[in-house]
């Protein structure tokens, strides 16, 4: 009887600790939601590639930490290259020009149980807003320099 006793309590420990994880927007997994794709998807993102990419980052309560909007400056990085958090290596490859996705970056790929402090507490979900701005320094798909058909 107290073996039964203590291994229901060891259940109801891990499905109170699965459902508070539910609850809180927390994620295990890296999670990625294409809030708009260009009809045309001449260029896209891939490992190696130079990429402007604007963004606003939140925590799982709402709180924005960090908004590249806001100021009107993208970020530049490498992408594939360890520049930034790995949830953004994985959930930006393949992305369009134009192209806006939502990604839910579980900590494992964030910041991890460190955390970025003060902003960002250990073990946090980050939720991002992220629109890809251009590759390579190409803005959009079909767009060309105005000199290009003087030929």
């Amino acid at each position: 009887m107290k073996f039964l006793n203590s291994a229901s309590i060891f259940v109801l420990l891990i499905l109170v600790t699965l459902a508070s994880a539910k609850k809180s927007g927390d994620v295990t997994q890296l999670q990625i939601g294409v809030k708009y794709k260009p009809e045309s998807c001449e260029i896209q993102a891939h490992k190696g590639d130079q990429v402007r990419v604007h963004y606003r980052g939140k925590l799982t309560d709402g709180t924005v930490f960090d908004s590249s909007f806001e100021r009107g400056d993208p970020i530049e990085f490498e992408l594939g290259s360890g520049q930034v958090i790995k949830g953004w290596d994985q959930g930006l490859l393949g992305m369009c020009v134009g192209e806006k996705r939502k990604l839910k970056i579980p900590a494992k790929l964030g910041y991890g149980d460190q955390g970025s402090p003060p902003t960002i507490p250990g073990g946090a979900t980050l939720i991002f807003d992220t629109e890809l701005v251009s590759v390579n320094g190409k803005p959009s798909s079909g767009e060309q320099p105005d000199d290009s058909d003087e030929l």
